[in-house]
């Protein structure tokens, strides 16, 4: 599994941890910045690890601002991304169940780095569901690209 990791600045420190949590559970990450806490522009870095999840298929991304709303709004513009900000772990696990993302949004000032950490753990362990309803809504999703 490989997950490549975004931010901007309000996100930057939640990002740090959840790095480091993702890579103790052996998952390869690549880290696209930004890489402190000066501010910068959110779409910029959605768009580097959108880009990059698109292009590498079976790959993820996690991506984290203030409040994850808008990675996911930037994220969701670049054709084959599916990112969700997910509120909690149900969601999250919904979120690849029923939706299948490849991409996760959380907020780096609303949780604190735990909260996050189950949220991102919940992700992880679910899977895409195999029921026809769900595979073909994900499919519908992807005819909206076009």
């Amino acid at each position: 599994m490989k997950f490549y990791i975004g931010s901007d600045h309000a996100g930057f420190k939640t990002k740090e941890s959840l790095q480091k949590f993702l890579e103790k559970k052996g998952i390869q990450t690549l880290d696209l910045g930004t890489h402190d806490e000066e501010s910068v522009d959110y779409p910029d870095y959605a768009e580097k690890v959108a880009k990059k999840v698109a292009k590498d298929k079976g790959s993820f991304g996690l991506l984290i601002c203030g409040t994850g709303i808008g990675m996911s709004i930037a994220a969701n513009k670049v054709k084959g991304i599916r990112a969700a900000n997910p509120f909690d772990t149900k969601t999250a696990t919904l979120a690849r169940e029923h939706n299948n993302a490849n991409i996760i949004c959380l907020s780096g000032r609303e949780y604190k780095a735990e909260f996050a950490k189950k949220i991102l753990n919940a992700f992880l362990n679910a899977k895409p569901s195999k029921l026809a309803r769900h595979k073909n809504r994900v499919k519908k999703i992807a005819k909206l690209e076009k």
